[in-house]
């Protein structure tokens, strides 16, 4: 089967000095956070990136249709987004629950979520589902999967000058990689620890001036943590915070947030 074959034509790779020269015309960004990034696709080259994989993973998955589940993660993400700048261009998201086991969700570029029944049993209620989805918002607003598809390009298969579009199946690992998807459907993939905790500092923000609990996201990865059982790898063989560091980080900018007088959100499950 053929993947994305008018969005992307990679070029081999090219030399040092081109690549360099490359970056230093592709205009440079910085995150929610003030992180410096380079991001070399378009806005709408990313969603129309995130649109077709997300079509893919429907294919592929078992879609719930349960309509209370539906109901309860439709209300909590509708909280979450409806705090978002209109002129962001993220005031549109389709929202879609899949059967299994998985303890994950995803959010992707042009407005796509994802959420695993599986994460229903760990976030047990509506503000821990929130730090979860409102991390995975927080990929797309800070363009995490543009950060990382960039960074794959550079690296592993060279730039071409003259569109930055990729085409052939040679290289549908690495976009779905990019948009952190495994090579299989339902696979997801973790970001770098540096976006990853970016996300949780964005998400813990966003779900406080939605009117949820931000205390619960400390909740939430301690039930994380029992989940795993112990099988989390060191810190440092890891892309993600260790759940001891993520949990002190979050505590830390808890106690930076500002009051919120926001209306709690009432979702039930």
């Amino acid at each position: 089967m053929h993947y994305f074959r008018s969005l992307f034509n990679f070029r081999p790779l090219l030399n040092t000095a081109l690549i360099a020269t490359a970056v230093s015309l592709t205009a440079c960004s910085s995150s929610p956070t003030g992180r410096q990034q380079v991001l070399l696709f378009s806005s709408q080259d990313m969603s129309q990136l995130g649109a077709q994989s997300f079509e893919q993973l429907k294919e592929h998955e078992t879609i719930n249709h349960d309509q209370k589940t539906n109901q309860y993660v439709q209300c909590v993400t509708k909280a979450l987004t409806s705090k978002l700048n209109p002129s962001s261009g993220f005031s549109q998201w389709e929202v879609v629950v899949f059967d299994s086991k998985q303890v994950n969700a995803f959010a992707l570029p042009g407005g796509k979520i994802g959420v695993y029944t599986g994460l229903l049993e760990v976030a047990t209620n509506q503000d821990q589902l929130a730090t979860v989805i409102g991390h995975e918002i927080s990929h797309v607003l800070a363009q995490h999967s543009n950060e990382r598809l960039s960074r794959s390009q550079l690296a592993n298969v060279g730039l071409q000058l003259s569109s930055m579009a990729i085409s052939g199946t040679d290289y549908h690992d690495v976009t779905m990689a990019g948009l952190g998807l495994g090579m299989q459907y339902g696979v997801l993939m973790p970001y770098g620890r540096a976006q990853e905790s970016e996300s949780d500092i964005v998400g813990l923000r966003l779900m406080a001036e939605a009117g949820f609990n931000p205390n619960e996201s400390v909740s939430l990865w301690q039930n994380m943590a029992k989940a795993a059982g112990g099988s989390q790898p060191p810190e440092l063989l890891s892309t993600h915070p260790s759940h001891s560091t993520r949990i002190d980080d979050l505590r830390a900018e808890i106690g930076r947030l500002p009051s919120n007088n926001a209306i709690r959100p009432q979702c039930l499950l």
